[in-house]
């Protein structure tokens, strides 16, 4: 008796666009996570910056020129250096796509632009170092503007250390606990260093 086997394909569209779908959302995933440790980073070498010249310094001006100078100086390094290695890194994967010979549109609309990475970074390290500089800016009493500086960058702390554990899938308190304790280290040291250095006179 013969049989006849009827195969039948089942077109894989669905399948093809859950794996893009899930793709597309890893990688903006991965660029949040990334703005949220720039922006983590800003906040956390601006604020210690400001809490070491306020060490030595009770002049409001003095506290906020340091932690703009800081803004500006730290976006510039962030943007500089994030332009630097996207840009080895698309050399790098030009030079594969040669090796390969896939130069069409499809395959270079998928390579990372440096110009892109660079202002993603320093706007992300910007917006991290302005949360001390709002804080401090508008407080003259010397006392309550440290304090201020060390309240609004342990609020901010709080909110990068657990958006970034969201991202990364990673349990939120430990997370968000490691950012604060961090920051709060770099602040305190920043601040005892100066405090030391200025009460000797260097």
């Amino acid at each position: 008796m013969a049989t006849n086997d009827t195969k039948i394909t089942i077109p894989c569209t669905e399948q093809s666009q859950e794996r893009d779908l899930d793709s597309d959302i890893s990688r903006r995933a991965q660029w949040l996570r990334a703005a949220i440790l720039g922006a983590n980073d800003g906040l956390v070498s601006t604020s210690s910056l400001m809490m070491g010249v306020g060490a030595v310094k009770s002049d409001p001006k003095a506290m906020v020129l340091s932690g703009f100078a800081g803004l500006i100086a730290g976006a510039c390094s962030m943007a500089i250096g994030e332009f630097v290695s996207v840009s080895s890194q698309l050399d790098a994967e030009l030079a594969q796509l040669k090796r390969d010979q896939r130069t069409d549109k499809a395959d270079r609309a998928g390579l990372p632009s440096p110009i892109q990475a660079a202002v993603a970074s320093a706007l992300a390290f910007a917006m991290g170092a302005i949360v001390p500089l709002l804080a401090a800016g508008f407080i003259a009493n010397y006392k309550i503007r440290i304090a201020a500086v060390a309240v609004a960058a342990t609020m901010a702390l709080l909110i990068f250390g657990c958006l970034g554990a969201v991202l990364g899938r990673a349990p939120v308190a430990r997370a968000a606990a490691r950012v604060i304790i961090g920051g709060w280290a770099a602040m305190g040291l920043t601040f005892g260093l100066m405090k030391l250095f200025g009460s000797a006179g260097l």
